[in-house]
């Protein structure tokens, strides 16, 4: 199973994907607010969305898991 995971400490702004969406390697998934900086997270994988890990608001720390893939 793969996941999307944080590139760094942040608040998710944006989730820009959708439980059973199919995604590729380089699209945006998740938008995440760090240090004033809107920072994009990309899929490293293609893959259909399985699960969506946080929430709009949610803080997130370095590598963590934000969407499982199938």
């Amino acid at each position: 199973m793969a996941q999307v995971k944080s590139t760094m400490a942040g608040v998710v702004l944006a989730i820009n994907a959708q439980p059973g969406e199919r995604i590729e390697v380089g699209q945006d998934v998740i938008l995440l607010e760090s240090m004033k900086m809107e920072i994009p997270i990309q899929a490293e994988v293609a893959g259909t969305v399985k699960e969506i890990k946080v929430q709009v608001g949610d803080f997130v720390e370095d590598g963590a898991a934000l969407i499982e893939l199938e």
